[in-house]
């Protein structure tokens, strides 16, 4: 017999599915009509990868299917904007911003799939760190390890918050919109069995082998189908993302984003 309760957790994993499809859509009407557009003015255009959790997201929010990214919310009046209250433990971000450069293809596979690899979220909330999965996740820890290296997450703010059913901290888009990306996509992994219980770190997306660079944090145990390719293990920090998802959404909603103005200060991988 179904509970209320798993039948509450049923319907928020639909819907936050049917946002991620929703995006992916939207991604691929905007594709086709920027290369309509380049074709006319003939320009080449770079389209960037939007990852959205749908799920997680889906790049998806990464958003709705855990790369599909869910939208950020907005508010038609700015002068009615929700305010941001103080959290504890949070402090201003450091002053940048984030680089949004742009790859039209994946980086060549360079990690040793026998080594260990730490990547290291200094946050303005606290610091989150993460041992990453190369042998079972080469091509997303390879992705990661770049992107880090080129300081690609550098003052990215976390624009994606879920607090009911799904219970995960989205970050990696440098646009805070959901959609945005570093240009290339890659392939899933890792997905046989896969489950994301509090402290995995996995990517979003918006469908299949739409990886790109937004990823999601899950800070209590949640259920998702195998869509979203886990890499990695909180090691240090989750109390910090317990903090963030305590203090809730900016609009007070279930899912949008997070009244701590979380912002990835650096991101750094390291080997050994």
């Amino acid at each position: 017999m179904v509970t209320s309760e798993q039948r509450r957790r049923q319907l928020a994993r639909e819907k936050y599915e049917r946002q991620a499809e929703r995006r992916a859509e939207a991604q691929k009407k905007a594709r086709r009509r920027n290369s309509i557009i380049g074709a006319a003015l003939a320009v080449v255009v770079l389209a960037g990868g939007g990852a959205v959790i749908g799920g997680v997201f889906d790049s998806g929010d990464t958003k709705d299917k855990t790369a599909q990214a869910a939208p950020t919310p907005t508010v038609a009046d700015p002068t009615a904007a929700p305010t941001r209250k103080p959290v504890e433990g949070c402090t201003a971000p450091a002053d940048g911003k984030p680089n949004g450069k742009q790859w039209t293809a994946e980086p060549a596979l360079t990690v040793d799939t026998k080594a260990a690899y730490t990547a290291t979220l200094d946050t303005n909330c606290g610091k989150v760190t993460i041992a990453l999965d190369a042998a079972k996740a080469p091509h997303t820890v390879n992705s990661f390890a770049f992107l880090s290296g080129e300081q690609y997450f550098d003052h990215v703010k976390c624009h994606r918050l879920t607090t009911d059913g799904i219970f995960v901290l989205q970050c990696g888009d440098p646009t805070g919109s959901g959609s945005g990306g570093p240009g290339y996509k890659f392939a899933d992994e890792n997905l046989t069995g896969a489950t994301y219980p509090a402290g995995t770190v996995a990517m979003a997306n918006a469908g299949a082998g739409t990886n790109g660079s937004q990823f999601f944090l899950v800070y209590k145990d949640t259920q998702l189908p195998p869509n979203y390719t886990p890499f990695g293990k909180i090691t240090g920090g989750l109390d910090t993302l317990q903090k963030i998802a305590a203090a809730g959404t900016l609009d007070g909603g279930s899912d949008g984003a997070p009244m701590a103005d979380v912002t990835l200060n650096s991101v750094a991988t390291a080997k050994g």
